[in-house]
């Protein structure tokens, strides 16, 4: 019985050394992970032609995946709405004004200018590209970092009697790291919009 006790004690002072020898690692936490989404294919239709938007001065192509809701602001003016995306709780806000003349035009530019250069307090960084759509007008994009509520903003006019604004919301206060891949998503609708851009005669 003594024998029994002794090896057993032995043993357990074995594998307390054993143990004891590994070099201990602190604690170290995972890093937050993000919630995994999914994203649909691109799928886009054309601007709908009928019923109150038979007088719309514009046409493009847009998502399949978003629904036209009325924009019921204080401020709306005709043929303004927003697109919205149900899937992510993000909109994309439309807004159009005629351009009687050249000073008018200068105006509805430096009011884009100002709304968007308001996200200054929290940007990081606002990048701005000009490009000429297929149908020959001029694009300017705007595309911010940091945590701000608007990403990605374009105007497009053809400089004479039309002037388009677009800007992508995200009512939330998710950090924009996690909502990368859905503003990149929403950002190449948003291109595909410009590409498609048209004025109705």
């Amino acid at each position: 019985m003594r024998i029994y006790k002794r090896v057993l004690q032995c043993m357990l002072l074995l594998l307390v050394v054993a143990s004891c020898s590994k070099k201990e690692e602190g604690y170290v936490p995972k890093p937050r992970g993000f919630q995994r989404i999914v994203l649909p294919e691109h799928v886009y239709q054309a601007f709908p032609d009928t019923g109150e938007f038979v007088n719309y001065p514009y046409r493009f192509e847009l998502s399949k995946f978003s629904t036209i809701v009325p924009d019921t602001s204080f401020m709306t003016e005709p043929y303004w709405f927003e697109l919205y995306y149900p899937n992510f709780k993000a909109s994309i806000d439309i807004s159009y004004k005629p351009v009687p003349n050249y000073d008018s035009l200068i105006g509805y530019t430096n009011t884009a200018g100002k709304l968007t250069f308001k996200h200054n307090v929290k940007a990081t960084a606002i990048e701005e590209s000009r490009t000429t759509t297929p149908n020959g007008d001029v694009a300017v994009m705007f595309e911010l970092e940091g945590e701000v509520p608007s990403q990605f903003q374009f105007f497009v006019t053809d400089s004479s009697q039309h002037f388009f604004r677009a800007a992508l919301y995200f009512p939330t206060a998710t950090a924009n790291d996690s909502l990368a891949p859905v503003i990149d998503y929403m950002k190449q609708d948003m291109i595909h919009m410009i590409n498609t851009l048209k004025w109705k005669k």
